[in-house]
C-alpha cells in the first residue's frame, strides 16, 4: 500500500483497485465504487486545467486511480442507492411503487378538497378558483423544479418537494378558508409538477431504447391508475373529518421511501427545448387546438366533479365511484385507441372520440349520476378524453422533423396545462349561471368542440388523412415535459 502525505495528494488507493478514500484537514470523504457499482464520471468543474501538477489532480474531488471526479456530498450519498442502477427491473419496480404511492395521496386530495369546500359552503366561483390553483402550480412548479435540480440534486428536490406537499394537506386541517386553501391547491400543484420532472429523470434514466416505450405506458398505468385508486379511499369512514387528509398525507410520505431508495442520485437534468407555440400551430395546429381544448375538458372533469356529485345529493362512495370511473376508463381507453390509432388514420379517430364522449355528457344530464349507468357513461368520457391527449401528441409528431419532436411534445405538454387551468373556471360559470347540472354542458361544449375542429380540418385540408407509422404512445395526463424523452422518434415528413 503506498501512503502519501496528507499535506500532499490527500488519499491512497489499494493495488489500484480497492474503494478510494479521500481525506483533507478540513474534510473525510468514502465512496465506493464497490458499493456504487459503477464508476464515477468526470464532471466538468473537476477537469484539471492544462499545466496544473500531478499534486492539484490529486484533490478533494478526484479518484487519482482512474482520473474521475468523485461526486461530491451535496450530489450523492455516500453509499449510493440501496437498489444499485445496475438492477433495473427492482429499481423501476421500486420507483413506480413512490409514484403510485404518490398519485394515491394526490388523488385522493384533489377530491377530497372539492368535497369538503362545497361541505364549507365555498361559493361557487371561489371553488373555481380554488380547484385551478391546482393548475396554476402545475404550470410554475416544472421549471422551478429544472432549476433547483442543477443547484441541489435529484433526492433533495424529490424529498423537499414531497414534504412540502404532505406539509400542504394538513394545512386543510388547521383552517377553513378559501384563500388557505387556494394557496395550498396551488402549492400542491407546484410540488406534483416538481416531482413528475424528478421521477421523470429517474425514469428515463432507467430507461433503454428497447423498453422506452413499455416505461412510458407503465408510467401512464401508474399515474392514472393511482389516481384513481385514490378516489376509492373515499370509502374509508372519517367521522372526524380528518382521517382522509391524514392518509393523504402519509401516502406522499411514504412515497419517499422505495423512491429515495431506488433512484440514481443524479442522473442526466432533461430539459427539452419548447417549441414556439407559433411555429407549431403553423404546421400541425390541430394538435394544438386539441391539446388545449383536451386540457380544458380535464380540467373540468378532474376539478369539478367532486363538487358537483356533492351538490347532486352522492355520498362519499358514490362520490369516489362516479370520480374514479372515467379514471380507470382513461387507463383502459388507451391501448384500444392506440390501436386503432396506428392502423388507421389519426383524425378521424378525433372525431369519434370527441363526439362520443360530448353524447356521453347529454346523457348524464337525464340519467342518475349515482347509478351505475352514471357511472358507466363518464367511465366511457374517460375512454375518450385522456387518449385524445396521447393522439394529438401522435398526430403532432406525424407532421414534424424528428429533431422538433422533443420541442413540439413539450410545447403540447404546456398548452395542455394552460387549458386544465381554464376548464375549472369555464365549468363554474355555468354551474353558478344555470345550475349544477351544467357541469356536464361543460364536457359537451369541449368535447364536441374537438369534434367540430378536427372535422373542419378534415374539409379544408383532406390530404393529410393517410396511415401513418406505428408510433401512438400513451401519455399520463398530468406527466411534465421530461416525459417526451420517452417518446420514440421516427423520421417524418412536413405536412399541414
Amino acid at each position: 500500500m503506498v501512503r502519501p502525505s496528507l499535506g500532499t495528494c490527500q488519499g491512497w488507493a489499494i493495488n489500484g483497485r480497492e474503494p478510494t478514500f479521500v481525506v483533507s484537514r478540513a474534510k473525510r470523504r468514502v465512496v465506493s465504487d464497490t458499493v456504487r457499482g459503477r464508476t464515477p464520471v468526470r464532471s466538468p468543474r473537476n477537469r484539471t486545467p492544462s499545466g496544473a501538477s500531478h499534486e492539484s489532480t490529486l484533490s478533494l474531488d478526484s479518484d487519482h486511480t482512474t482520473g474521475a471526479a468523485i461526486p461530491t456530498a451535496d450530489e450523492t450519498s455516500e453509499l449510493g442507492p440501496l437498489i444499485p442502477a445496475s438492477n433495473t427491473a427492482a429499481a423501476a419496480w421500486a420507483l413506480f411503487t413512490g409514484i403510485g404511492l404518490m398519485m394515491i395521496g394526490n388523488g385522493l386530495q384533489g377530491t377530497l378538497v372539492g368535497i369538503r369546500s362545497e361541505q364549507a359552503g365555498f361559493g361557487t366561483n371561489t371553488i373555481g378558483i380554488v380547484m385551478s390553483g391546482y393548475f396554476v402550480g402545475i404550470l410554475v412548479g416544472s421549471r422551478a423544479a429544472t432549476k433547483a435540480l442543477r443547484s441541489v440534486g435529484h433526492i433533495r428536490v424529490f424529498a423537499a418537494l414531497a414534504s412540502l406537499a404532505s406539509t400542504a394537506t394538513l394545512v386543510y386541517l388547521l383552517t377553513v378558508n378559501p384563500v388557505a386553501w387556494g394557496l395550498m391547491r396551488f402549492a400542491m400543484g407546484f410540488c406534483m409538477a416538481g416531482l413528475y420532472v424528478v421521477a421523470e429523470s429517474w425514469i428515463n434514466d432507467l430507461a433503454t431504447n428497447a423498453n422506452r416505450g413499455r416505461m412510458l405506458a407503465f408510467y401512464m398505468v401508474v399515474s392514472m391508475g393511482g389516481f384513481a385508486v385514490g378516489q376509492l379511499l373515499l370509502n374509508i369512514p372519517d367521522r372526524t373529518g380528518v382521517q382522509l387528509f391524514l392518509i393523504s398525507s402519509v401516502l406522499i410520505s411514504l412515497a419517499l421511501v422505495p423512491t429515495s431508495l431506488s433512484a440514481s442520485s443524479s442522473p442526466p437534468t432533461l430539459t427539452p427545448d419548447i417549441m414556439s407555440i407559433r411555429d407549431l400551430a403553423a404546421i400541425v395546429p390541430t394538435g394544438i387546438v386539441v391539446s388545449v381544448l383536451v386540457g380544458m375538458a380535464n380540467g373540468a372533469l378532474i376539478g369539478m366533479g367532486a363538487v358537483y356529485a356533492t351538490r347532486a345529493g352522492l355520498g362519499p362512495g358514490e362520490v369516489s365511484l362516479f370520480m374514479g370511473a372515467p379514471m380507470i376508463g382513461g387507463v383502459i381507453g388507451q391501448f384500444p385507441v392506440g390501436l386503432l390509432a396506428d392502423r388507421f388514420p389519426r383524425r378521424p379517430i378525433m372525431i369519434a372520440l370527441g363526439f362520443i364522449a360530448a353524447v356521453a355528457a347529454t346523457a348524464l344530464l337525464i340519467v342518475d349520476s349515482g347509478s351505475v349507468p352514471g357511472y358507466l357513461l363518464m367511465f366511457i368520457i374517460g375512454t375518450c378524453t385522456f387518449p385524445l391527449y396521447s393522439l394529438s401528441i401522435a398526430y403532432t409528431n406525424d407532421w414534424i422533423q424528428p429533431e422538433q419532436i422533443l420541442g413540439a411534445s413539450a410545447a403540447l405538454v404546456t398548452t395542455n396545462a394552460v387549458g386544465a387551468t381554464v376548464g375549472p373556471f369555464l365549468a363554474t360559470v355555468l354551474m353558478n349561471t344555470f345550475g349544477p347540472p351544467q357541469y356536464f354542458v361543460s364536457l359537451i361544449i369541449t368535447h364536441a368542440a374537438v369534434g367540430l375542429y378536427v372535422v373542419y380540418r378534415v374539409l379544408t385540408k383532406p390530404g393529410s388523412m393517410i396511415p401513418r407509422p406505428k408510433d401512438f404512445r400513451p401519455y399520463p395526463a398530468r406527466a411534465s415535459a421530461v416525459a417526451v424523452f420517452l417518446l420514440p422518434r421516427r423520421t417524418r415528413r412536413n405536412g399541414a
